[in-house]
C-alpha cells in the first residue's frame, strides 16, 4: 500500500474559520498574524482509497499561511514554512508529497522543496491540465461550440499550466490567443508553438480585448484578485477557471446568465475513499492536483512526477491514463461551490443564442 500526503493551506482568512471558528470574529490581519505562529498540522486521514490495481492511504497536512502571505512574505520564510509542513508528512510516513494551491507557486515551483525533503514531491499540475482540458472540451460541445473552429483563449499562458494547455490546444484548434503580462515571454511561447505545431497564435497583454470575441477560455493565472469581469465576455462563452484563488469574478455568474463558468480540475475518486475535512466539495470530490498524488501512491510511483515550471504533453497523457486505470473520473461540472446541471447548461445556451441573434 502506498502512503502519501497532500499539503493544503487557507486561500483566505475565511478558509481559516472552517477549522477555527474563532477566526470569524477577528480582523484578517490578526488572523494572518496568528497563522504565522501556528505549526504545521495533520488535518485529516484519507483511507479506503483502492482500485483493482492498487491502494493507498494518506493525510492532508497544513501549511498555515494564506495565499496573500505566500505571495508577499519573504520567499525564504515561506519556503521554510512549506518545508516544515513537508517534514510533518515525512514523520507521518508519507512516501510522496503533493503540493497544493500556492505552495507549488512559491520560488521555483517545488524544486527547492523537493531538494530539502527526503521524499519525492509533485505539484499535480499534469493531471490538472488533463482534467481542465477534458472538462473544457465537453463543456464546449454542450454549449454548441466546435472547438476546432472556435476562438480559444488561454489566460496566464506563460505559467506552467497555461503553457502546456496552449501546447495541447495548438494541435486541436485553428484560432488560439495567448494572454499574459510579459509580452517577451508571450512572444517566445508563440514562436515555440509555431515551430512545434505550425499554428500561428495571437498574443495579448490586454485581457479585456482578448476575451471580447472568445468562445472558449481557459484561465489559470496566479493573481490574488479576480481578472475576468462580466463585461469582458460575449454571450455563449465557456470559461474554465483553473486558478485558485479564482480568476473569474463572482459577478460573472450573478450578472451573466448567458455564459458558462466551470471550475477546472475537479475529480471523483474511487468509491469508498473517505476523509473528515471540508475544503468545499461534496464527499468523494478532490482537486486534480490532489488526485495526481493519490494516483502516484496507488501506482507506487514514488517520484517527483510533476515538478518545476516545465510540463510536457507526454506527462499529461501518462497521468491521465494512470488515473483512468485506477478509476478516477471527471466530476461533472461545478461552478462557485455548486454543481451545474445539464438543464442549466441548456438554458444558458438558449439565452446566449437569443442575445447573439439580437446583436445582428
Amino acid at each position: 500500500m502506498g502512503r502519501f500526503a497532500f499539503m493544503i493551506h487557507p486561500l483566505t482568512t475565511e478558509d481559516v474559520a472552517r477549522k477555527f471558528p474563532w477566526a470569524r470574529r477577528l480582523p484578517a490581519g490578526l488572523v494572518e498574524g496568528a497563522l504565522r505562529l501556528l505549526p504545521p498540522m495533520k488535518l485529516a486521514t484519507i483511507s479506503g482509497l483502492r482500485s483493482p490495481h492498487g491502494e493507498a492511504e494518506g493525510w492532508f497536512v497544513s501549511c498555515p499561511l494564506t495565499a496573500r502571505q505566500m505571495m508577499t512574505l519573504p520567499t525564504p520564510y515561506v519556503v521554510d514554512k512549506i518545508v516544515a509542513s513537508g517534514r510533518l508528512a515525512e514523520k507521518l510516513g508519507a512516501q510522496i508529497l503533493g503540493l497544493g494551491a500556492f505552495t507549488k507557486v512559491v520560488a521555483d515551483a517545488g524544486r527547492t522543496i523537493a531538494e530539502r525533503l527526503n521524499i519525492p514531491v509533485t505539484t499535480g499540475n499534469s493531471y490538472t491540465v488533463a482534467t481542465a482540458l477534458e472538462g473544457t472540451r465537453e463543456a464546449s460541445r454542450l454549449m454548441g461550440h466546435d472547438l476546432g473552429e472556435a476562438q480559444v483563449v488561454v489566460v496566464g499562458a506563460t505559467g506552467a499550466i497555461g503553457r502546456v494547455c496552449a501546447e495541447v490546444l495548438a494541435r486541436e484548434v485553428k484560432y488560439l490567443t495567448l494572454v499574459a503580462r510579459e509580452r517577451s515571454r508571450l512572444e517566445g511561447l508563440a514562436q515555440h508553438l509555431l515551430q512545434e505545431t505550425g499554428l500561428a497564435v495571437r498574443i495579448s497583454s490586454d485581457i479585456r480585448e482578448a476575451l471580447a470575441d472568445a468562445d472558449v477560455v481557459i484561465t489559470v493565472t496566479s493573481a490574488l484578485e479576480t481578472v475576468i469581469e462580466p463585461e469582458y465576455l460575449k454571450p455563449g462563452a465557456v470559461v474554465c477557471d483553473v486558478a485558485r484563488p479564482r480568476d473569474v469574478s463572482r459577478r460573472v455568474v450573478e450578472l451573466r446568465d448567458d455564459v458558462l463558468v466551470i471550475e477546472g480540475g475537479i475529480v471523483r475518486v474511487p468509491e469508498g475513499a473517505t476523509w473528515k475535512f471540508n475544503f468545499g466539495f461534496p464527499p468523494g470530490l478532490v482537486y486534480a492536483c490532489m488526485a495526481e498524488t493519490m494516483v502516484l501512491a496507488m501506482e507506487e510511483r514514488f517520484e517527483s512526477f510533476t515538478l518545476g515550471r516545465e510540463l510536457t504533453v507526454a506527462q499529461v497523457r501518462e497521468v491521465a491514463e494512470l488515473a483512468r486505470k485506477h478509476g478516477f473520473t471527471l466530476a461533472g461540472f461545478r461552478g462557485f461551490e455548486r454543481p451545474i446541471t445539464m438543464e442549466e447548461i441548456e438554458r444558458i445556451r438558449e439565452r446566449a443564442a437569443m442575445r447573439l441573434r439580437g446583436r445582428t
